[in-house]
C-alpha cells in the first residue's frame, strides 16, 4: 500500500500469532505518596485514578503503569496487547500446552485472558491499541556550527519528558523457563541473552530490541522500568533533575552492549531502578533477528561508571 510521500509500513507480521505491546505494568507499594513524588520528578504525568496511581507520559493517551498500595512492594501483574482477532488463537494455544487460565487478580475487570507465568506472577493478553512502536524512534543529536556557543543556560532548560514506556526487566528463577513461557503462550521471542544469566525478548509486530527482559533470581520481582527520551543530552538533563529534587542515587551516564541503548538509573524509593534510555536498537515487523548467546562482559555495558554495588539485588524476593 503507498500514500503521497511514500510506503506505508506493515505493523503487523502476517499470519503469526503473538501479543504487540506491553500494554500495563502494575506494582503494589506501602505508600502512594513517595511513587507519586518519584514519578513526578522523573518527568511523568502522574494521575490518582481508579484508586491508585496512574503513570502517563507528556502528551500521549496510553496509561503505562499504574501503582497501587500494598502490604510491600511487589510486582503485581503484566498486561500484554493484542489484536483482536487473535483472541481465540491465543485461548486456543495455552489450552494446547496445557496452561491454566485464571481469574482477573482483584480490582481488574477485564475480559482478557489471565494466565500465571512460571514464577507466579499474573500476567493477561488483552486486546489493546498497539503502543509499542511502528519504526524506530529517533534520537536527537545537534551540533552546533562553528563560532556558534552550542550549550543551552541551565536556568532556561526545560523540565525532561519521557516519550513512552520502553521495557520492563524482570527477576526470574530460570530464566529458560520464563523464555519458553513468553515465547509459547505469548509468541515473544529471544532477542539477545548471557547463558542463564540474562535474557532479552522483542514482539514480532514490531517493537525496541527488548519489549521485557528477564534477570536472574531467586523469584520473580520488577528491576527496572525504562522510559524512552529524545537524546543522551536528556539522559543527563534527567540524572541532574533527579538529583536536584533528592533523587541522587543511580547509575549511569553509560551505554549499554545488548540494545545498544545510552542510560542512566535512578533508584526508587523501594529499590528498583527507572531509566532514561535513549536510541535503543529496533527490529521491524519483517526482520528476522538473529539471537546471539553472548559472554558476560558483553551483556551488561560498552562504558559508563561501575554499577552500584546492589543494582541487580532483587528487593521483592529478598522480602
Amino acid at each position: 500500500m503507498t500514500q503521497i510521500g511514500g510506503h506505508i509500513a506493515a505493523v503487523r507480521r502476517p499470519d503469526a500469532l503473538g501479543v504487540h505491546s506491553l500494554d500495563l505494568v502494575q506494582v503494589g507499594v506501602p505508600d502512594l505518596q513517595p511513587a507519586a513524588a518519584f514519578y513526578r520528578a522523573f518527568g511523568l504525568d502522574v494521575r490518582e485514578e481508579d484508586g491508585g496511581l496512574s503513570l502517563y507520559t507528556a502528551g500521549h493517551a496510553h496509561r503505562w503503569t499504574r501503582f497501587v498500595e500494598a502490604k510491600e512492594k511487589r510486582l503485581r501483574c503484566l498486561c500484554f496487547g493484542a489484536f483482536e482477532d487473535d483472541m481465540p488463537r491465543f485461548r486456543q494455544r495455552v489450552r494446547e500446552r496445557g496452561i491454566a487460565e485464571i481469574a482477573p487478580p482483584p480490582g481488574h475487570e477485564s475480559n482478557g485472558l489471565w494466565l500465571r507465568d512460571p514464577d507466579g506472577l499474573a500476567i493477561e493478553i488483552r486486546v489493546a491499541e498497539k503502543s509499542s512502536p511502528n519504526a524506530k524512534t529517533p534520537m536527537t543529536m545537534v551540533s552546533a556550527p562553528a563560532g556558534t556557543a552550542a550549550a543551552p543556560a541551565r536556568s532556561r532548560q526545560p523540565a525532561v519528558r519521557p516519550r513512552r514506556l520502553a521495557h520492563a526487566l524482570l527477576f526470574s528463577s530460570d530464566i529458560n523457563r520464563s523464555l519458553a513461557f513468553y515465547e509459547g503462550a505469548l509468541g515473544l521471542r529471544l532477542s539477545d541473552r548471557s547463558g542463564d544469566g540474562i535474557a532479552f525478548m522483542h514482539g514480532i509486530h514490531g517493537s525496541d530490541h527488548h519489549m521485557i527482559a528477564f534477570a536472574r533470581s531467586t523469584g520473580t520481582g520488577l528491576h527496572h522500568l525504562s522510559w524512552d527520551v529524545a537524546s543522551v543530552n536528556d539522559i543527563g538533563l534527567g540524572a541532574m533533575q533527579m538529583a536536584d529534587q533528592g533523587f541522587a542515587a543511580g547509575w549511569g551516564l553509560g551505554r549499554h552492549v545488548l540494545g545498544s541503548n545510552y542510560f542512566h538509573y535512578v533508584r526508587d524509593p523501594w529499590g528498583s531502578w527507572s531509566e532514561y534510555s535513549a536510541d535503543i536498537d529496533y527490529i521491524p515487523v519483517d526482520h528476522d533477528w538473529t539471537s546471539g548467546d553472548h559472554p558476560l562482559e558483553d551483556a551488561f555495558y560498552v562504558w559508563g561508571p561501575t554499577p552500584p554495588a546492589d543494582f541487580a539485588v532483587n528487593r521483592e524476593a529478598a522480602g
